[in-house]
């Protein structure tokens, strides 16, 4: 393919700005839905919930820029993983320190597996009915965060809700269906500003926006986070970022197929290395962490713009934005409802990509490969339903693992595939 600006081609500052701030349009909203939910779970308090959204803003800042300059060098955006909010929703009867130290050792692990290259032997366990079974567990076992946000009060009814965010949903397709280039790359940013401008016409009651914040302000006062090691909530989340793993690779390598980069080997070692670091910097600042996503292709089709100098900019301003309480409460503003038709538009993705990644495999799609990948999906969405008493009945030190509808899944997911139905 040719595209107006390379890989290592510099646009005129003019150009150099304006696609820093397509990419940064498209990261924003990722912040602000993940780290928003992850907020709410963690904090009553606004200010807190804003405090976290700065650090997420800075996390994913930080990482872009490094990777940008020191890691694969590629034009990938970088954004909060929803795989590790999957574990910090299934973890809510842990406490802070131990999810978080959890995370920082995870993207350790991480890093080291980078670094040393062990991480292909374990790709190999991921075969693609395994990875359709992780896209698939990511997407459904996060119903019930999202139903928790498409009903909540605000002071209007929670059929009220569900029915505007089911035609906020419905409106997003139609528009993905029709539009073209940057303005269906964009679509979420767009669906974010409208749907939250309607709904606020329509109940004005459930704005809520502090106008007291601070322009600047300095989030590391919570720095660092308190470690507290639980081998269960750990090991926990060992499988949400051996998923994690995989998304990251599999986000770099489908830049290949475009853009032909010299190194991918190194790029591979080193994106994936920086991940892993900016992963464990996350658990030490309390917050979740990055990972590179998978919808940079399409960006840099739809905009012809393959250079990566555009998201030195995106990353500077977005990491200027974290630094300023005010700016953050006021992205902060999002009603939840939006959020989470938003985030249910994402995962319906998230699903599509699920289906795609098990219908590709070789040899076709077979009866027994729908039961390897049918019964932990079932499984793993039965467990993130468990009613919360339930799961308190459960051995303290199983509870983050047998409570946890993605880890079960997972498992489920490995047993059917290398045991049970193994070739």
């Amino acid at each position: 393919m040719k595209f107006t600006y390379g890989l290592d081609e510099r646009p005129p500052a003019a150009a150099l700005l304006l696609f820093g701030m397509q990419w940064l349009a498209i990261a924003v909203p990722a912040i602000v839905i993940i780290g928003k939910v992850i907020g709410t779970l963690h904090f009553s308090d606004g200010g807190a919930q804003v405090v976290y959204l700065q650090k997420v803003a800075f996390v994913t800042a930080l990482t872009l820029l490094v990777q940008i300059l020191w890691g694969h060098g590629l034009p990938l955006i970088v954004g909060p993983a929803a795989v590790l909010l999957v574990g910090i929703v299934a973890a809510r009867g842990s406490s802070l320190p131990e999810i978080y130290t959890a995370i920082a050792v995870g993207g350790a692990v991480l890093a080291v597996l980078g670094i040393s290259g062990l991480f292909a032997p374990l790709q190999r366990l991921f075969t693609a009915r395994v990875i359709a079974v992780v896209l698939l567990l990511i997407a459904f076992t996060l119903l019930p965060t999202i139903l928790q946000l498409v009903t909540a009060g605000n002071g209007t009814s929670a059929a009220a809700n569900l029915a505007f965010a089911l035609l906020l949903v419905t409106g997003m397709f139609w528009a993905h269906r029709r539009l073209r280039g940057i303005w269906q790359a964009t679509l979420i940013i767009w669906g974010m500003l409208l749907g939250s401008l309607v709904y606020l016409l329509l109940f004005p009651e459930a704005l809520h926006f502090d106008g007291s914040m601070p322009l600047w302000g300095n989030f590391f006062r919570s720095f660092p986070t308190p470690l507290t090691l639980n081998a269960g909530v750990l090991l926990s989340f060992l499988f949400c970022f051996f998923a994690l793993a995989v998304n990251d690779l599999g986000s770099i390598q489908a830049l290949e197929t475009i853009l032909h980069p010299p190194g991918m080997a190194r790029r591979i070692t080193a994106g994936m290395t920086v991940t892993g670091l900016a992963n464990a910097f996350s658990g030490f600042l309390g917050v979740v962490g990055p990972v590179n996503f998978s919808l940079s292709p399409g960006v840099i089709v739809a905009s012809g713009c393959a250079s990566r100098y555009p998201l030195i900019p995106a990353a500077l301003i977005l990491m200027a934005i974290s630094w300023s309480p005010l700016a953050i409460s006021l992205i902060a503003a999002v009603p939840a409802v939006v959020i989470g038709a938003i985030l249910l538009h994402i995962l319906v993705a998230q699903v599509a990509a699920g289906f795609l990644a098990a219908f590709a495999a070789k040899g076709g799609f077979l009866f027994h490969h729908g039961l390897i990948i049918g019964f932990p999906l079932l499984l793993g969405t039965l467990v993130a339903f468990l009613p919360p008493p339930l799961v308190g009945t459960l051995p303290a030190v199983l509870r983050p693992i047998l409570g946890n509808g993605f880890v079960i899944g997972v498992i489920a997911a490995l047993f059917m595939e290398h045991v049970i139905y193994r070739d």
